[in-house]
């Protein structure tokens, strides 16, 4: 029989210590506790930050965002964009390696596996072992934890939408509602299944920018690179001995740069789209040059044209700033600088006009014509505000409804606006006119609108 896959060992990370470890980790409780910390976080007697579908309003520290704002997501999004493709030019998958939320939870997750069955070879041991009291004891333990760690994730990510502690209080009340029900266990069971099994999987298979990061790549990248001219021929050897006397390089093929790699890849056979720069074994090779009393560096971050040339670090950086870099960089400065002043100069109020399709005009006493619209205002800030209207456009026109509307602080309200005309003012058809809506303090809106005469 010919099997249609590829036949896949479990891979067995060593843990590591280092530098770039260190740094990993720094990332590791920066985005955990920015994002289960933020839901419980009070701003104006509120959630800091919190996405309220239902309301259909965002609130973001001081902002308060309605659908109509959607313009600021896509320039996050283009910004967020614009960051991974400056950063993968300049310094290849670093968001992959150290910022992933991938890579975050399957270190979160890898580390509550070592705590209970143990490191590598603990682990390879246990695994192969027959069923027993001791194994079931750390397996079921281990499960138990990643679970919790899933459903808090879960319960965590579902509290940006539902305010978090009003969603505690249905968990422990078992009061939750069925799409909150939904995804907790949802959002619970990826952290679980991604972090705890798929691992190196969803990064080789399932994840788009292994596959086009080479695109944005060039020989002035910096990637995780084996020094081979000085590394080869590898082979072991004792600590006193003397490489060249051997004629071997300075790598003892020790393969602890393979045990410690959490996609599984052997680094000394080039750049591999499975390579995620997380330099596991940059620091697992300094570890081993250091007991070995050889330079540090056989494997570190490099270009492909400083390991041709031989090129010093300075000489490195000064080929940071290239076309491609600054392309990014420029675009996105000026992307990120439009959407800071938006930001600063937008009107915290929104103003839509909806015709009343019913009636498109009537005569009514007094010989005037009236069209009948609604006007919605939304308040984006969060304090009560008062709203005065006008209309403009046409000579006579004149707004009989009230002109003062007073609307609470993150709210909307629809106000019926009723327009009356001279009879004979205007000829027949469709004329533009602008309804004004302003706040003092705040700032104005014009909209328009059309003000139909009848034949």
């Amino acid at each position: 029989m010919v099997s249609l896959f590829q036949a896949q060992k479990k891979i067995y990370p060593r843990s590591v210590t280092g530098l770039f470890t260190k740094w990993r980790w720094f990332f590791v409780w920066a985005t955990q506790l920015f994002f289960y910390g933020m839901p419980w976080l009070m701003w104006n007697g509120r959630q800091a930050m919190l996405f309220d579908l239902e309301s259909r309003r965002f609130y973001i520290f001081g902002l308060v965002l309605y659908p109509q704002d959607v313009i600021y997501l896509s320039g996050i999004l283009i910004i967020s964009a614009l960051l991974l493709f400056l950063f993968t030019a300049v310094a290849g998958r670093q968001w992959c390696g150290y910022a992933c939320p991938q890579t975050v939870y399957t270190e979160i997750y890898l580390w509550i596996e070592r705590k209970i069955e143990g490191d590598r070879s603990a682990r390879m041991r246990l695994d192969a072992a027959p069923m027993s009291a001791t194994k079931f004891s750390r397996k079921t333990l281990k499960q138990i934890v990643w679970i919790a760690v899933g459903l808090w994730t879960g319960f965590t990510f579902v509290g940006y939408f539902t305010p978090i502690r009003e969603l505690a209080s249905h968990v422990m009340s078992w009061s939750l509602g069925p799409w909150e029900t939904f995804w907790i266990f949802f959002y619970g069971f990826a952290t679980y299944g991604n972090a705890g099994y798929m691992r190196e999987q969803v990064c080789k298979y399932m994840c788009p920018y292994a596959r086009f990061q080479s695109a944005m790549f060039d020989k002035d990248t910096l990637i995780v690179t084996y020094d081979t001219r000085r590394g080869e021929p590898r082979g072991a050897r004792s600590k006193k001995a003397d490489p060249k006397a051997l004629g071997l390089g300075d790598c003892v093929n020790c393969t602890l740069c393979v045990q410690v790699c959490p996609t599984g890849i052997d680094i000394r056979e080039g750049l591999q789209y499975e390579c995620i720069s997380c330099a596991a074994c940059i620091d697992i090779c300094d570890e081993v040059m250091d007991k070995v009393g050889y330079p540090r560096g056989l494997i570190r971050y490099s270009t492909e044209h400083a390991m041709e040339e031989g090129w010093s670090g300075k000489q490195i950086l000064r080929h940071v700033l290239r076309p491609r870099v600054l392309i990014y960089s420029a675009i996105l400065a000026a992307v990120t600088f439009a959407l800071i002043a938006s930001l600063f100069l937008r009107t915290p109020f929104k103003v839509d006009i909806v015709r009343d399709r019913a009636t498109l005009a009537r005569i009514v006493a007094g010989g005037k014509l009236e069209n009948v619209y609604r006007i919605q205002i939304m308040n984006a800030t969060e304090k009560p505000q008062t709203y005065e209207l006008s209309v403009e456009g046409l000579p006579g026109l004149e707004l009989v409804t009230d002109k003062r509307v007073t609307i609470d602080g993150a709210q909307s309200l629809w106000v019926p606006v009723r327009l009356q005309l001279p009879y004979d003012a205007a000829p027949p058809g469709s004329h533009k006119i602008h309804f004004g809506v302003q706040s003092e303090g705040i700032g104005a809106v014009k909209e328009k609108s059309v003000f139909i005469v009848p034949r």
